[in-house]
């Protein structure tokens, strides 16, 4: 994205300046305080029971969804779609763009959670993937369709308990839900030109080039985040 001169901020003193970021300040801070708030409301929510056996494929061959949780009390998983027969350039853009800023997990099981990628595609095909985008997270293929899981539909973010053997969904999130896993557009956000996409609500003049329909996170014809794995000289997986 170049930018244009004539789309600029106005531009003022360091007083000036200060004066409008303590303004928003305010704001920010009682956004911060609202989703303290929404968080409290999710954590008061009901739970409901998830068949703990469950069958899932891992790098160890068959498994449980309990035996997912690798002993600690809570799961977090993302549901990563799958084009069955279809190369690498052509699985779901989105799906890569998330699970590719999922990397160090060593925080969430220092605080009893663990983390793990349910594909929907067949182990070995979904594997081969895996191991081309260098992803170390715990990777279980769950097969299509799924009622005990319930993944079908797009974007899925979801959080469960384990309660000695039995396990208890507590959490989904779908569309929009799932930009906690991308620091990313957090980033983008703070910058003066946002994410650049036009559903944004930004000075007349701003830069809006980004169509959000999947290619927004391509580059030349494949996931953007697959590049430098070629570059590093890893073939991609069939």
């Amino acid at each position: 994205m170049t930018t244009d001169l004539t789309a600029l901020p106005p531009i003022v003193d360091r007083a000036a300046w200060q004066e409008q970021r303590d303004a928003l300040l305010v704001r920010e801070k009682a956004h911060t305080r609202a989703g303290d708030a929404i968080a409290a409301a999710r954590r008061r929510l009901p739970m409901v029971e998830v068949d703990a056996a469950t069958p899932l494929t891992g790098a160890d061959g068959p498994i449980t969804l309990l035996d997912a949780f690798e002993g600690r009390g809570r799961l977090v998983a993302y549901a990563q779609m799958w084009h069955e027969g279809h190369p690498a350039a052509e699985q779901c853009p989105g799906c890569t763009y998330y699970n590719s800023q999922v990397r160090e997990l060593a925080y969430l099981h220092a605080r009893g959670v663990t983390y793990a990628t349910f594909v929907q595609g067949p182990w070995e095909e979904s594997e081969r993937y895996r191991a081309f985008m260098g992803w170390d997270v715990p990777w279980y293929a769950v097969g299509r369709p799924n009622p005990a899981l319930d993944l079908d539909g797009g974007f899925r973010l979801l959080a469960y308990l384990r309660v000695g053997d039995r396990v208890f969904e507590t959490y989904r999130t779908t569309g929009r839900g799932v930009e906690v896993m991308s620091p990313t557009y957090g980033l983008l956000d703070m910058t003066v030109y946002g994410r650049g996409e036009p559903w944004e609500d930004s000075p007349a003049g701003w830069p809006q080039p980004v169509v959000v329909d999947g290619s927004d996170l391509e580059l030349d014809g494949r996931p953007a985040s697959q590049w430098p794995r070629i570059a590093a000289g890893h073939t991609p997986a069939p």
